[in-house]
């Protein structure tokens, strides 16, 4: 919006082509995001505490949480949604069908894990809509976001699902490309949310994938830089960076007030659409799978959960002290910064290993 203002003016200030520059629009859409959540956050769960829009405990976890977490206010994903969709109508191109189809992802799945944390609230229990229904919910969204972003897209290596660490090994595939991309996008978004169980947790690690995600993006939408590291050139994915950039403000704002000990919970309202978000810019850049690399601590939580109810299901036994995996670590006796700390380790490693696939080929 105002970056199209802006670019009216050009020829009358010249100094304004340095709005031309992605890389000058994803600083700027990252310091707006950042100064959003920062001011943002006091207010907001000044009021949730005053509402009562407290996080419902899961009463089968760990018992210390019963006692450190209650009455922690919740919804806490608002600050950061206002924050990316905010910064990223001011500074991207919103003629451009990627940026378009990101925004309309996070805020699709925003409303429907807002609507789930309301439904928790409502009912002072951990359990909001049915999971049934909120992957039902998830997979329609999607499927919509799908058709009309394929509609607007021509070139046919849109269906390609390409593999990282060789340079030309990929495969069409053809009508299966919609199933796989909505498995992307609610896999990412569920894997998300089942991560965000202790206090920064989430955060962290969706900010290296959404930093990782702003340099893929960029190469990816520039013809030199994709040449030189042989990756797929696709026009128009480098305003991708400022949506990625916007998501890294927003989350780093959001994590001043949930550092250990967490002021406010994201909820389902931050994690679903955060995840989805991942999941739809993997989708475009056609990175799918290195985004299950970067974001491989995500993918752990997820098949730990899996993991562990087909065990209990098959065998009456389960393999984990409890999923998903961080509090199996808290039921063995790791302290919680512990866990948290380590698991940020963990998601550094594999951003760098993500990152190295572009090179390695």
């Amino acid at each position: 919006m105002l970056y199209e203002l802006l670019l009216n003016y050009v020829e009358v200030f010249s100094f304004l082509n340095v709005f031309k520059y992605i890389t000058f629009r994803t600083g700027l859409a990252f310091f707006t995001s950042l100064l959003i959540a920062l001011l943002m956050g006091g207010p907001i769960i000044r009021y949730f505490a005053n509402k009562k829009i407290f996080n419902p405990i899961r009463e089968d976890g760990p018992s210390d949480h019963i006692i450190k977490k209650i009455g922690t206010p919740t919804m806490g994903g608002i600050i950061i949604l206002i924050g990316i969709i905010f910064s990223v109508i001011l500074w991207a191109d919103l003629k451009n069908i990627y940026i378009l189809f990101c925004l309309y992802i996070v805020s699709s799945f925003g409303l429907l894990g807002a609507y789930d944390d309301f439904q928790k609230i409502k009912r002072s229990s951990s359990l909001g809509i049915s999971s049934k229904v909120k992957i039902y919910l998830q997979i329609f969204l999607a499927v919509l976001g799908l058709v009309i972003l394929s509609y607007f897209i021509e070139y046919e290596e849109f269906k390609n699902l390409y593999f990282p660490f060789f340079k030309n090994l990929f495969v069409n595939l053809s009508w299966f490309f919609i199933p796989f991309a909505v498995f992307v996008i609610v896999g990412s978004s569920n894997a998300v949310n089942l991560t965000d169980g202790l206090d920064g947790l989430a955060t962290v690690p969706v900010i290296l994938v959404a930093g990782c995600f702003a340099f893929i993006s960029y190469v990816t939408g520039n013809i030199v830089f994709s040449e030189y590291l042989q990756i797929l050139y696709i026009e128009g994915t480098g305003e991708i960076s400022i949506f990625c950039g916007a998501i890294i403000g927003a989350c780093l704002g959001f994590l001043w007030f949930n550092a250990p000990p967490a002021k406010i919970f994201m909820g389902d309202t931050g994690s679903l659409s955060l995840g989805g978000s991942l999941g739809a810019v993997g989708i475009v850049t056609k990175h799918e799978i290195v985004l299950a690399i970067t974001g491989g601590l995500f993918v752990l939580e997820a098949l730990s959960v899996m993991v562990q109810v087909i065990s209990f299901k098959l065998t009456g036994k389960r393999i984990f002290k409890m999923a998903p995996i961080h509090h199996h670590f808290e039921k063995k006796g790791w302290p919680e910064s512990t866990v948290v700390i380590r698991f940020w380790i963990i998601s550094i490693i594999l951003a760098m290993i993500g990152l190295a696939t572009l090179k390695l080929r």
